[in-house]
């Protein structure tokens, strides 16, 4: 049994990658949007969309703007999808943004009256799977890797406590790995790095990952707005299997020459001794607060992430619909129609 979606959603991120595909998805169901986004730029991206978005511009972890974001907002859906995955060089903003942010979202929601919030969280609470056939579940135990997971792991408690409290009903949606249109520059240049063989499997590219559509993504956001059985709830949203890494630069591939484009052959390997070594050195660059993202990815590209949807499936009603060809067909369109350089 469903509830009654409100005619408002404060969606927080709103310009960003998800942030874009949630709101034109809300917006072709006649919603109406108030998006909080970070400069005038990113408003005017976000206003293009439809009449019915109101942007409120400011950094999430303002109180100001968060009061101004929340004026009205009683009985409105909260998405929180704001926050830092990739710091520009120190550390500290993970958790300035992901942790402080996300309890001043928290109390606003809270001091509005807010429908139901729901959080954008991740799989970097629960770090890497023992080996590739393990899948996390919802009862699996926090792991967190490394600052990002654990300032989304600390997030993940202000929400649950909220919820516990009786303050607010609160859902947390845990997407892995995600692909599709509106992507940031990070990802075109995965597309391209893939097409011209320049993209490394680390150790044999058996290890898994689970991955998500954005189309699929926002699917699983907005029955966690409405699933009665949600509130108080977490669930992993992805697609519905894990992939090996080299199916995935495989589907890649597929992908590039589907939208006419020529694709090297070249796939370039590197020994898995090289991906533990950057997890080594990432955790030691961490550790004196610094970021540094290359080293960053080649630790993790070793490792399997997959999760479990089952409980998204069950008690949410998640259908996800769009397979890994058609979506990763659908970013590339999106980047060719931009004239992105792949």
């Amino acid at each position: 049994m469903d509830v009654q979606a409100p005619e408002t959603a404060v969606v927080t991120g709103a310009a960003g990658w998800l942030g874009q595909n949630l709101v034109r998805d809300l917006l072709a169901d006649g919603r109406r949007v108030r998006g909080l986004v970070r400069t005038d730029e990113e408003a005017a991206l976000l206003e293009v969309a439809g009449r019915a978005v109101e942007t409120v511009v400011g950094d999430v972890r303002d109180p100001a703007t968060l009061d101004r974001l929340f004026a009205g907002a009683a009985g409105a859906t909260v998405f929180h999808a704001a926050a830092v995955i990739h710091p520009a060089g120190r550390t500290r903003e993970l958790f300035d943004v992901n942790v402080g942010g996300t309890a001043l979202v928290l109390d606003r929601a809270r001091r509005a009256g807010v429908h139901r919030f729901v959080h954008v969280s991740s799989n970097s609470p629960f770090g890497f799977n023992p080996h590739p056939g393990h899948r996390f579940t919802e009862d699996s135990p926090y792991a967190p890797y490394l600052a990002y997971g654990r300032s989304k792991h600390e997030a993940e408690l202000l929400v649950q406590q909220a919820h516990d409290r009786g303050d607010l009903a609160t859902v947390i949606v845990r997407p892995p790995w995600f692909y599709g249109p509106h992507q940031p520059e990070r990802q075109t240049r995965f597309l391209a790095a893939v097409r011209r063989g320049r993209f490394p499997i680390v150790g044999d590219g058996s290890q898994r990952r689970s991955m998500a559509y954005t189309g699929n993504l926002v699917h699983g956001l907005r029955r966690a707005e409405v699933a009665a059985a949600a509130p108080g709830r977490a669930y992993w949203i992805a697609d519905p299997q894990p992939y090996e890494l080299r199916a995935v630069l495989d589907t890649v591939r597929a992908a590039l020459r589907a939208e006419g484009l020529a694709v090297t052959a070249r796939q370039p390997r590197l020994p898995a001794v090289a991906g533990r070594v950057a997890v080594r050195v990432d955790t030691a660059l961490q550790a004196a607060g610094r970021y540094v993202q290359p080293i960053h990815v080649l630790g993790e590209l070793g490792e399997t992430i997959a999760c479990d949807v089952t409980r998204a499936v069950d008690e949410l009603g998640y259908r996800p619909a769009t397979t890994l060809l058609d979506g990763m067909r659908a970013s590339i369109r999106w980047c060719l129609e931009r004239g992105r350089a792949l």
